[in-house]
């Protein structure tokens, strides 16, 4: 059997009200009883990044601003990712546009899943999040987590607990992480054979 994938879930708004947290703590509760995934909580408020100010992408060269290494090396750390995402007027907040920018190398050949809120699930941020993850070469998942509508209304508006909600989405969640996992084995080994290759 494969050992468990590190996958990251990275809260993508950095507001002090913002909502992420709460999904992100069920989500975790979600994972916890598969032996298949290790969940890890990543926070992009506790990360100091400064608007990407880099020569260029760290594709081409490496990264001067030692911020934008530190996230660099925290996020090479993850078979793959989970994004928490708010709907900012109809795309993804700009903290998180920025972490995606201040790393490319990090990013590459491994599966991303999005568990996103908004009027309309936040499907019109996880569009554009899933176009931005294609050209860093991640591998975006087909099923997301999208809290929209009534479940939108219990949850963010009037602060229901997730428990209100989680029988319309944990089947989400899991076919999410299954698909994660189908693609983070994959993705891992190919990774794996290329440094061996180059080595």
């Amino acid at each position: 059997m494969n050992k468990p994938l590190k996958i990251a879930l990275i809260l993508g708004s950095t507001r002090d009200a913002r909502f992420a947290p709460i999904p992100a703590a069920w989500m975790m509760e979600q994972a916890a009883a598969r032996g298949d995934v290790e969940l890890e909580l990543v926070d992009l408020k506790e990360f100091d990044l400064p608007l990407f100010n880099e020569k260029a992408s760290n594709a081409w060269m490496p990264s001067e601003d030692p911020r934008a290494v530190a996230w660099q090396k925290r996020i090479g750390e993850f078979d793959g990712y989970i994004v928490v995402t708010a709907e900012y007027n109809h795309s993804i907040t700009g903290a998180l546009k920025n972490a995606f920018d201040q790393a490319y190398v990090e990013w590459a050949h491994k599966p991303i899943g999005f568990l996103a809120y908004g009027g309309v699930g936040g499907a019109r941020a996880v569009e554009h999040a899933r176009n931005i993850a294609v050209e860093l070469q991640m591998v975006p998942v087909r099923t997301g987590v999208h809290i929209g509508g009534s479940d939108y209304i219990a949850t963010v508006h009037q602060r229901q607990p997730m428990s209100t909600i989680s029988e319309h989405i944990a089947p989400s969640a899991q076919t999410m992480l299954n698909e994660i996992v189908w693609w983070g084995n994959a993705t891992r080994t190919q990774r794996e054979l290329d440094a061996q290759a180059a080595g």
